[in-house]
């Protein structure tokens, strides 16, 4: 089930879980002493989708770790909640002003953020997003998206479940927040991968998690009904994957439905040695950092960057954990 994303993953694990090495998705970015002397040291601002979730102190620590390779200074900011586009917007505009020499962007919402993205072009201040899609056109918009193939990554899931299901019960799918293009990539993976199994009936398609664990954890009680009626459940991010459990957990309901989710953390990860947990896609967040920071440094060398760079997911189950591939990415 593992081995097609765990090819892109291959290449840069090391990176991604120690921060060493250079490597992006094209290449080595060239240090600043060979793009005209450590006195042009540059400044970049990295902003995140929200603040609170193990996975953006991750991806921190990968854009800090590319920021002390190539003698840049990275400057972290971003709303504090995943649902405060306002204020997502408000960090943009404020780097806009101070004349920032790049920007690395998860955006929370695919639209909203376009227009400060195009604003920041106009003022000749390159944009790399990451993790999340923006709409619009990488090489034109912005310079390139760096992210985990989302929608593959749903499918895997997918198909994960059908198989633990043997491919016949009733599902609920969690989805995390309307406009968020990442999680809503890997919620249609997840759908197309089950409409391969057409005695495979998903009863909840259209429920939202909200940006928080408690928060998920509320809605995924508002349809417990819902819930012990499921053979299996998909989450599709870290804050969703944590509030339903912790909702099965309250209703004693932990390990006797199939769940899958997305991404890692400590309370997901002890969910799965428990039994409670069958399946977590993870990515690779430092390396996403990493390679975001690194590639908008080669753009502004003016070498040639990929306009899309896949930063690879895995999906972790309690037989492959301990496997040397996978542990480096939950530990």
């Amino acid at each position: 089930m593992i081995r097609p994303l765990m090819l892109s993953l291959a290449f840069g694990v090391a990176l991604g879980l120690s921060g060493c090495g250079r490597e992006t998705g094209g290449g080595e970015a060239t240090p600043p002493e060979a793009a005209g002397g450590a006195e042009s040291r540059r400044t970049v601002a990295v902003i995140p989708k929200g603040t609170t979730h193990v996975f953006w102190k991750a991806v921190q620590a990968g854009a800090e770790k590319a920021g002390e390779d190539l003698g840049v200074e990275t400057i972290w900011k971003g709303p504090l909640k995943e649902n405060d586009r306002a204020q997502q917007i408000q960090v943009v505009q404020q780097f806009i002003a101070q004349n920032v020499d790049g920007i690395v962007l998860a955006p929370l919402d695919s639209r909203a953020l376009l227009g400060p993205v195009r604003e920041a072009a106009d003022r000749n201040i390159p944009v790399v997003i990451f993790d999340s899609a923006l709409e619009g056109n990488a090489g034109e918009d912005f310079v390139s998206f760096v992210a985990t193939d989302n929608r593959a990554g749903g499918r895997t899931a997918g198909e994960h479940l059908a198989a633990l299901l043997e491919g016949k019960g009733k599902v609920v799918l969690f989805r995390y927040l309307a406009g968020s293009a990442s999680t809503t990539n890997r919620e249609e993976g997840f759908l197309e991968a089950i409409a391969q199994h057409p005695d495979i009936e998903v009863i909840v398609e259209n429920r939202f998690a909200g940006p928080t664990a408690g928060e998920a954890q509320a809605s995924a009680l508002n349809m417990i009904d819902k819930l012990r009626q499921a053979d299996g459940i998909f989450a599709s991010n870290e804050s969703a994957t944590n509030g339903m459990l912790q909702a099965l957990t309250k209703e004693k309901l932990a390990g006797q439905v199939k769940f899958v989710g997305f991404d890692a953390s400590p309370p997901l990860i002890e969910g799965l040695e428990s039994g409670a947990i069958h399946g977590l896609i993870v990515q690779n967040p430092r390396r996403m950092g990493y390679l975001a920071v690194t590639t908008l440094i080669q753009h502004l060398n003016g070498e040639d960057v990929e306009q899309i760079i896949d930063t690879g997911a895995a999906l972790v189950t309690l037989e492959n954990m301990n496997d040397p591939e996978i542990k480096v990415l939950i530990d």
